[in-house]
């Protein structure tokens, strides 16, 4: 595993640092939010079902954030390689000449004009982590939306008895309407922290559904051995175990634990060979 340096570790662009800082202060501020305000409203402090959901929301928010990191610091471009391009003539052919990094690069790699380099096996450019996902750091990527979804599918939950049920009657009134769909406004004009709570709930709602669609839209491609770029084709198929440990590497079963637990990868992402299924067929 190479880490990148810290100038292409930060945002490159306005849109990158504003999704991130939005990520930096939501997780933080949500997570302070259930443990000092709604936990010890909904279970006794020390009680088994509130020392249950503490521990487990250490384990959440230790492997969200880890993974998030991960996905940032884990080089996954061509600088990453010794490149050299294959001997083998039928190898050679599916490496192209990128323009912009003034070199032959593997097949399944493409250039990010906001990372300004080719990244090995590229999916997309995230831009909650400010970074390209491919080969190297897919792994961290997909157990960031997986422990997003859980987080903040819990942090709904509970936050719905907090304010819709425990704190009726503070809640169940007609300016609550504004505060949910106009949050910051509201709270700008009517600063306060009932106001506040809209604010972290509406986030929580947000950061859910986007993580959720995000995680449905991305299976079928691993599922498929894919990238976006090739969404819909099955030409590097290995079947699902085959995929998943493209992705989550040879000790897949272990990796939710956390990003430390080390998973090799059974491919170093630079000399890709499609299924025969898809070469062209000899005459």
């Amino acid at each position: 595993m190479i880490l990148r340096s810290w100038d292409r570790v930060r945002p490159r662009s306005l849109s990158d640092f504003a999704a991130f800082l939005l990520v930096a202060v939501f997780v933080p501020v949500t997570y302070v939010f259930q443990i000092v305000i709604v936990l010890p409203e909904l279970f006794v402090i020390g009680g088994v079902c509130y020392t249950v959901l503490w521990v487990a929301s250490v384990f959440l928010i230790f492997n969200l954030t880890s993974n998030m990191l991960a996905c940032m610091l884990v080089d996954t471009s061509i600088r990453m390689e010794l490149l050299k391009p294959p001997v083998e003539p039928g190898q050679l052919a599916r490496w192209h000449m990128c323009h912009d990094c003034q070199t032959l690069v593997p097949p399944r790699s493409w250039h990010c004009e906001v990372c300004n380099v080719c990244i090995l096996k590229r999916d997309h450019h995230c831009r909650f982590t400010c970074c390209c996902i491919g080969h190297h750091n897919y792994r961290y990527f997909f157990f960031y939306l997986v422990y997003m979804i859980i987080g903040s599918f819990v942090a709904t939950v509970t936050q719905s008895i907090y304010l819709w049920h425990l704190h009726l009657d503070v809640y169940w009134q007609w300016s609550t309407l504004f505060n949910v769909f106009a949050p910051m406004v509201s709270l700008m004009l009517y600063p306060s922290w009932e106001s506040f709570y809209v604010v972290i709930y509406d986030l929580t709602l947000l950061a859910f559904g986007i993580s959720s669609l995000l995680l449905i839209f991305h299976w079928s491609i691993i599922k498929n051995g894919s990238v976006t770029r090739e969404r819909g084709t099955r030409k590097y198929d290995r079947g699902l175990k085959g995929n998943l440990e493209m992705v989550l590497g040879q000790r897949m079963h272990l990796t939710w634990l956390s990003p430390f637990v080390r998973s090799d990868l059974p491919h170093d992402g630079v000399n890709w060979e499609p299924n025969a299924a898809a070469l062209p067929k000899e005459d």
